[in-house]
């Protein structure tokens, strides 16, 4: 298979007022084309840094992220490298990663369908016929077709948390990030959640990165690695 997605030597440090604290020191990983990928690693190790810059919601210190062999981050480091970085989100690429997070991020003014399908909005369709039986489509995915009308603060964390999942695969993204997607979760509702992650990427051969501190949940990826002192590893 080929790679879809590689990251080479990421460093990021942050300056709480004059002291500096390295997060990531030369963290790299490859991921296959439907290849699924866990991240463990303790609370402050910097995993969701990490998802963060591979994702282009924020730039590395140095170092370089490839999706489908083009370098997000050409310049890292450097005030051009900022704006290729705003730059990378507002361009089509970005269509090709979602992103299911802890906290949901779901918007409280919008109802079901208007919130699964706003990654879409800015299309050619917009708001169009095909958008919103896509979205629809999704919804029935996730077992939320009869919430479809209802607002995020009418349903339960596990149903937001599959509205979130929805949302991330609007557009159809090559790789899912998903960042502590049960982290608010009890147990049995996070298994359901989990078991419709797989689903939906496994039935489109799509690419998936977890970040989880649950070992069990890790081993259901086909790969886990380990995050620490900044850098990975692979973890059994």
């Amino acid at each position: 298979m080929a790679n879809l997605l590689s990251a080479e030597n990421i460093h990021k440090t942050y300056t709480l007022g004059q002291t500096s604290i390295p997060v990531l020191r030369g963290a790299s990983l490859d991921v296959e084309r439907g290849e699924t990928v866990a991240i463990v690693g303790a609370s402050g190790s910097g995993k969701s840094t990490l998802m963060h810059i591979l994702g282009g919601l924020d730039a590395p210190d140095s170092g370089h992220v490839r999706l489908s062999g083009i370098d997000f981050y050409p310049n890292a480091g450097t005030r051009s490298g900022a704006i290729a970085c705003a730059r990378f989100r507002q361009s089509s690429r970005a269509r090709s990663l979602g992103f299911v997070f802890q906290s949901y991020q779901l918007l409280p003014e919008l109802n079901v369908l208007e919130n699964a399908i706003l990654p879409a909005m800015n299309g050619a369709d917009g708001r169009g016929a095909a958008t919103e039986k896509r979205g629809m489509e999704l919804l029935a995915a996730v077992g939320l077709t009869e919430r479809a009308n209802h607002r995020p603060t009418e349903l339960s964390g596990g149903e937001q948390q599959r509205l979130a999942l929805a949302r991330a695969m609007m557009n159809d993204p090559e790789l899912l990030l998903a960042d502590e997607p049960t982290g608010n979760l009890d147990d049995c509702t996070g298994k359901v959640v989990l078991d419709y992650v797989f689903r939906l990427v496994r039935d489109r051969n799509r690419s998936l990165i977890m970040v989880t501190h649950n070992e069990r949940i890790a081993k259901m990826c086909n790969r886990s690695l380990r995050l620490a002192n900044g850098v990975l590893s692979t973890f059994a």
